[in-house]
């Protein structure tokens, strides 16, 4: 699945450069909204489930965590999950990836400054991004 979903990216998608400024409701997003001007993580995250068909809401990590609208919480992954990992177990602030298969997430990060693939080891292995807050899966389809 996952080269597949690579595959299935545009090249503005696999190239978009991390701008932490650049989060859903920034002035700077307003004022210019192609994540290919760089994203966050949840833009980033939200950009690419748009590609596949789906509508994130726009929201912050403690926001898209408390959200029941057009997310559900989900046990398990499955491709096109969102993934949230934290120092801690609370989801403000949390960094936002995309589950890609069995074992791998996509995400944006300032630490590798382009869209990059980690396995859940990665993420644990990393202070910063230790504990996995938990899965959301998001329901919202375009109008």
């Amino acid at each position: 699945m996952f080269e597949r979903l690579l595959e299935r990216l545009p090249a503005a998608l696999r190239t978009v450069p991390y701008a932490a400024s650049r989060f859903p409701g920034s002035p700077a997003v307003a004022a210019r909204p192609d994540p290919a001007a760089g994203a966050n993580c949840q833009l980033y995250a939200y950009a690419v489930l748009r590609h596949f068909g789906l509508a994130p809401p726009p929201l912050r990590s403690s926001e898209l965590w408390a959200d029941t609208r057009d997310t559900v919480r989900v046990p398990r992954p499955r491709p096109l999950d969102l993934l949230l990992f934290n120092a801690v177990d609370d989801a403000y602030g949390a960094h936002v990836g995309v589950w890609a298969d069995e074992d791998r997430v996509l995400h944006l990060c300032a630490e590798a400054g382009r869209p990059a693939v980690w396995t859940p080891a990665d993420f644990a292995a990393r202070e910063r991004y230790r504990v996995l807050v938990g899965v959301k899966r998001v329901t919202a389809r375009p109008a």
